[in-house]
């Protein structure tokens, strides 16, 4: 009787190869992901191809597609393979020492808020766990591409996952440098921006957001119109302090530029907290030891800052 990584479809080892092909659905950046050649990688598919007897990519020139077959591959493996990995980090559990790889995936923005500040003292404390942070400003499934959590604000966060509150509070601001207020004025209720120039932010699907402004109770949301959409919050910002125009972002990352002065906000009594950011899980998948210290770094951050906030009240 042949044992299992003797058996037709080959090792384990390419079934992970070919889950890391189908998430990342390219050679290269699979190869990134396991620490190969794109040639290791190329020939672990062919091979794994000819020993099943059918094709699992289309491959071209330009892209990469998994087949019907590789797609039923793919669903059958995704849970056999966590399983074995939850099997493998309870084992490694036992040594009482957090390890392994955490793959976390957030947006630049929660990953400088949340992340940044602890990430020095939280690697060297927990020098055999690995941090695999993935900057992403889609809402990506976390499960399907591989991630062992994710950072989001919390009401974008799926019913069926494991949430926990990393920070409590987080408000946009609607932001624009001294002399754009100069040149056009300042807006005294969200309808006035329909007569200013906004800078838009676009959500990888390709929509654009719709800014939302909430006073005693009464909601506004605007489609506003402007000369420059981007994809990239930070660079929002940037364009604002140029003077391209209004931009609306979370507040955080305009910090150093409302201190100095470069930016102003307007419609500030339209503009109050929202629901905090989260870090979330699928709740069937085992928590592994790596993740769950993150966790408590995470959780006596926000302690520590909620302390801070009440000293200062």
């Amino acid at each position: 009787m042949k044992s299992t990584h003797q058996s037709k479809g080959g090792d384990l080892s390419a079934y992970s190869v070919f889950l890391a092909v189908a998430n990342q659905r390219s050679f290269r950046a699979a190869a990134a992901e396991l620490d190969l050649t794109p040639s290791a990688i190329s020939h672990s598919i062919k091979s794994l191809e000819q020993r099943l007897g059918i094709r699992l990519f289309n491959r071209t020139t330009r892209s990469m597609a998994l087949t019907d077959a590789g797609e039923r591959l793919l669903a059958r493996l995704r849970p056999a393979m966590a399983a074995i990995e939850d099997a493998v980090q309870e084992i490694e559990e036992r040594r009482g020492t957090p390890s392994g790889t955490v793959r976390i995936n957030a947006s630049e923005g929660a990953i400088r808020l949340v992340l940044k500040p602890l990430l020095a003292r939280f690697l060297r404390e927990h020098p055999q766990v690995r941090l695999d942070l993935v900057s992403d400003g889609r809402l990506s499934d976390i499960v399907a591409d591989g991630f062992d959590a994710g950072i989001r604000l919390a009401e974008a966060v799926a019913q069926d996952m494991v949430a926990v509150t990393v920070l409590d509070r987080v408000r946009f601001a609607a932001l624009a440098s001294p002399a754009y207020l100069a040149a056009r004025g300042r807006p005294r209720v969200p309808q006035d921006l329909h007569g200013h120039d906004c800078i838009r932010f676009r959500f990888e699907s390709g929509a654009i957001y719709r800014w939302e402004f909430e006073r005693r109770g009464s909601v506004e949301r605007i489609n506003v119109d402007g000369p420059l959409t981007l994809t990239d919050q930070p660079l929002m910002v940037e364009a604002a302090i140029d003077g391209i125009g209004i931009a609306f972002v979370p507040d955080h990352l305009a910090a150093d530029a409302l201190r100095d002065g470069r930016l102003q906000r307007v419609l500030e009594d339209w503009c109050p907290d929202s629901p905090g950011l989260c870090l979330y899980y699928p709740g069937h998948r085992h928590v592994s030891s790596g993740l769950r210290a993150l966790i408590d770094a995470l959780s006596e951050q926000r302690r520590r800052w909620s302390a801070q906030a009440a000293a200062a009240r």
